[in-house]
């Protein structure tokens, strides 16, 4: 039975044959469906009319024996032309000898001369057309529109098959990244930012020929590419590199790379996160922009998902430690303890003593930060009021504010939750934020500074000189102590540039009424020469290092002893 066809416009169709009363038995039958014909005599006018008519046509009948240009060899040109090849090909043809050979050259079906019943004709056409109507679609679920390249679904379906069934393959992850593509395409219009996408997606596809494998772009400036083991990395970075900057000699496109090498057993997802996280290593570095996924690297991997794991145990079974660094007014002879930095120490019950560095910027990363924070604050505050009760002393304490911290809209409720439960007041434990924090919508961090400034706090900018801020940003951050980042006291004695950078520092400061505080202090010639360009609090292992409240109180009662006098 002849299917009902219901279209808004007649489809397109070629018929391509040397013989008048072929086209024209062809065209009655077709015209009965109400399709529009289109005819040919030959190859090459039939490539013509192709080309012409690249968008319109729904399929093409090919006779194969023709003079000036057969049908197998139309059928060999258009396997070479992406926009070709999307159209569906019937052969025409008495010679059954020729079906396999024209199938294996692309053509979607096959009828034979003289032409079956109307009817046999008809329900070929128009199941082949069927058939390409669905595979368009799922083309164009499949493929990113831009690039031609697979979507992140469909490639992540495809990399699993071939996972799967062909465990004999190695397949190499590799991601892409164009460094910084939001300012390409603000500085240079969508429209050239969409050129260089093309450009790449091109490059991939054509790279793709050469070695068997699949990609997609899976974000607008990300590339994933699963591809056959392959050594020559460098090369293929500098193959893409090459190909974007010829695009616009005054435009600067930075692309970074990451690779994880095949690994036996390891599922797609794993070996493209590995590869992920190999291309964020080198965000930014315009010296070296290729990362190769290591042991060293998948050690750290390891060790980050059990910290990430083991955090959700360690505050309640004791595991997190508050240690204080105390803080010396160098400007009293002799230098008098007026306060302290709360610090976290995590003492892992299988790891030991880690080390902050390993797991709060990792915590930053992933807003878990809050969770440490959170703890410091408790235990800082209830450690304030212990000594105070013990004492009859008060010893003001900072905390660190991170930068997910200042962004959580609970933060001043939380903050003054634990002040009232430990009946604190606002000079007894002082806020830090860090400067980079500062310059991450700066009218949001200036107006919650503000709040807490009104409120009582006492607000320091940690790690002040450490590259982030400029004098502006300072000016307009109401803030009441800046702490000097370490690097500039490290250098203070070699450096004529640092002793002019940190005398400089404290003139801004002294102008702006603010206090300074020098981290790092280590030696006694470092204190000295603080001291004499006016700066007024230090900290550093010159004095102590971070300590357990029981070892800190020991540096309490001295100096209550000393503020007593000599007993007589």
């Amino acid at each position: 039975m002849i299917r009902s066809r219901q279209i808004q416009r007649p489809q397109l169709v070629l018929v391509v044959d040397d013989q008048e009363i072929n086209r024209d038995a062809l065209g009655v039958i077709l015209e009965t469906e109400d399709y529009e014909v289109l005819y040919a005599e030959n190859g090459v006018e039939a490539l013509e009319i192709m080309r012409e008519h690249i968008e319109d046509l729904t399929i093409v009948l090919l006779d194969l024996m023709m003079p000036v240009m057969n049908g197998i060899e139309v059928l060999k040109y258009v396997r070479t032309d992406e926009a070709m090849k999307r159209i569906p090909i019937i052969v025409l043809t008495a010679d059954k000898s020729a079906e396999l050979e024209a199938l294996q050259l692309g053509a979607s079906d096959f009828i034979t001369k003289p032409f079956d019943l109307h009817e046999v004709v008809l329900a070929r056409v128009n199941r082949i057309i069927e058939l390409n109507e669905g595979r368009n679609l799922i083309s164009a679920a499949e493929h990113d529109p831009l690039t031609m390249l697979y979507n992140r679904n469909f490639f992540y379906e495809y990399a699993n098959r071939l996972f799967r069934y062909h465990p004999d393959l190695h397949m190499d992850a590799i991601v892409l990244n164009i460094d910084q593509f939001h300012s390409v395409n603000a500085l240079n219009g969508r429209d050239f930012g969409n050129k260089v996408l093309r450009l790449l997606g091109a490059e991939i596809r054509d790279f793709l020929k050469e070695t068997d494998g699949i990609a997609c772009r899976f974000e607008a400036d990300r590339f994933e590419i699963f591809c056959t083991y392959h050594q020559e990395y460098r090369s293929i970075l500098e193959r893409f590199q090459k190909k974007l900057d010829g695009l616009a000699p005054n435009v600067n496109i930075h692309l970074r790379m990451g690779v994880e090498p095949w690994r036996e057993g390891i599922e797609p997802v794993i070996l493209f996160d590995r590869a992920r996280a190999a291309c964020n290593m080198v965000r930014g570095d315009y010296q070296n922009s290729l990362m190769i996924y290591d042991e060293e690297m998948l050690l750290r991997e390891l060790l980050n998902q059990k910290l990430l794991n083991d955090l959700r145990v360690a505050p309640g079974e004791g595991h997190f430690r508050v240690y204080y660094q105390p803080k010396y007014d160098i400007q009293c002879d002799p230098p008098r303890l007026c306060s302290a930095e709360a610090l976290i120490r995590w003492i892992h019950p299988e790891l030991g003593l880690i080390n902050p560095v390993d797991f709060v910027f990792l915590f930053e990363s992933n807003g878990l930060i809050r969770v440490v924070d959170n703890f410091v604050w408790q235990e800082a505050a209830r450690q304030v009021a212990k000594w105070k009760e013990k004492y009859h002393f008060t010893m003001p304490v900072s905390v660190n504010v991170s930068r997910a911290d200042i962004f959580d809209l609970t933060l001043t409720d939380r903050l003054l939750q634990i002040m009232k439960e430990n009946h604190l007041d606002f000079d007894e434990m002082k806020l830090e934020i860090t400067e980079s924090a500062c310059t991450e919508n700066v009218k949001q961090v200036v107006s919650l500074v503000e709040n807490l400034r009104e409120i009582g706090f006492e607000i320091e900018m940690d790690d002040f000189g450490s590259g982030y801020s400029s004098l502006n940003m300072l000016s307009s951050m109401p803030i009441d102590v800046l702490k000097m980042d370490m690097k500039f006291v490290g250098n203070i004695e070699k450096s004529e540039t640092d002793r002019r950078l940190v005398k400089l520092i404290l003139d801004i400061a002294k102008y702006l009424k603010l206090r300074v505080v020098a981290e790092g202090v280590e030696k006694e010639s470092q204190l000295a020469l603080l001291k004499e360009a006016g700066c007024d609090l230090v900290q550093g292992f010159y004095f102590s290092k971070p300590l357990p409240p029981e070892e800190f109180e020991i540096l309490i009662q001295k100096e209550l002893d000393r503020r007593r006098g000599p007993v007589l």
